[in-house]
């Protein structure tokens, strides 16, 4: 399947190809804080955590939440993506210090864009996508998107609660195999 980088190319492919249906959520590509591609079309079948993150900020401590989550579910398919975002004024100057920082403090090993719009003209289409087709737009940092193994947004969780809440932990479980 193609890469689509926007809505409107998801919803021109499936209207010309109504067999695929159940694949009608497009998949997007980010840059890796080290460099690369994080292709989420590659984690088909996997339910993935999207979460807006930032080192600066006051829900900080949730990185030892994502990363506890990710070793808790990594190994029946749980994908934790951080994507760090400066849009709310509360990131470091580089992905460089970004990655730095989450190791050193955070232990973290999940896997990290480099620093992303997620708000405004210049989101990420990831997140335009979210906002025109789930009403869904970060509020603030650490906001939370689980997409289900096809593709689906199973659901969406602003700043507060905690990413092992039982609120999310429980779309967690139930969208793992």
């Amino acid at each position: 399947m193609p890469v689509l980088t926007t809505p409107r190319a998801a919803a021109i492919v499936c209207a010309l190809l109504p067999g695929l249906a159940h694949a009608a959520e497009p998949s997007f590509q980010f840059t890796a804080i080290e460099g690369g591609t994080i292709d989420l079309a590659d984690f088909r079948g996997h339910p993935v955590l999207v979460v807006n993150t930032a080192s600066l900020c006051g829900f900080t401590p949730q990185y030892d939440d994502l990363q506890a989550l990710s070793d808790k579910y990594q190994s029946r398919g749980l994908v934790v993506l951080g994507v760090p975002s400066n849009d709310f004024n509360q990131e470091l100057a580089s992905g460089a210090e970004v990655k730095e920082f989450c190791e050193l403090n955070f232990n973290l090993k999940i896997p990290l864009t480099e620093i992303t719009h997620v708000i405004g003209p210049d989101a990420h289409p990831f997140y335009q996508w979210m906002a025109q087709s789930h009403n869904f737009t970060p509020g603030w940092n650490f906001n939370k998107i689980l997409i289900g193994a096809e593709g689906q947004v199973l659901g969406t969780w602003g700043s507060a609660p905690k990413p092992t809440a039982s609120a999310i932990t429980s779309r967690i479980e139930a969208a793992l195999p």
